[in-house]
């Protein structure tokens, strides 16, 4: 596979895209909503996070063992990159790192905002003791949990998660 995979921009649509999950395992976090926003599978996506990280070995067509080939966690620069190959911009809104997991606003809290209801946000959440990507945009969510389907935010598997850090998504004009 080349370092950059050719590029055909989807059309802008008012509309929300379901992720695609083409690779016939469970896919995770981070892949499920760049698929989700920018209309991509989840192995092309997987294919730009790889060629991000490891740029080197992807450029000879080397893969690594399907193990290692899954995407397991991901890193805010690692979707930034995913979404910037696509023509996105990744612009931090809140960070709530610096405040105490239990003083943080919940999902439900932070829907309550005044906020663009046309914009994608990506959220990062405690998900136990882990963190977890999730994808708003008006009132509906999406991620691993939905199964890359979007889902109203009150019937969603998150209201009581822990906010982290808040992304808002546009496309890049200079695209």
């Amino acid at each position: 596979m080349p370092a950059q995979l050719p590029i055909t921009i989807p059309p802008i649509t008012s509309g929300r895209n379901d992720a695609i999950n083409d690779t016939g395992r469970t896919a995770f976090c981070g892949p499920y909503v760049v698929s989700a926003i920018t209309g991509y599978p989840i192995s092309r996506i997987e294919d730009e996070i790889r060629a991000f990280r490891t740029p080197v070995a992807h450029e000879g067509n080397v893969r690594a063992s399907a193990e290692e080939d899954v995407i397991k966690g991901t890193t805010t620069d690692d979707v930034a990159a995913a979404l910037g190959r696509y023509g996105f911009a990744m612009k931090p809104v809140a960070n709530y790192m610096d405040v105490a997991r239990k003083d943080r606003p919940s999902l439900w809290t932070w829907m309550q905002r005044p906020r663009n209801a046309w914009s994608y946000y990506i959220l990062a959440v405690h998900k136990g003791k882990e963190g977890h990507w999730v994808l708003i945009k008006g009132v509906k969510l999406c991620d691993t949990y939905t199964h890359g389907k979007w889902e109203f935010v009150c019937d969603g598997p998150h209201k009581g998660a822990k906010v982290m850090e808040i992304f808002e998504v546009k496309r890049r004009i200079d695209f």
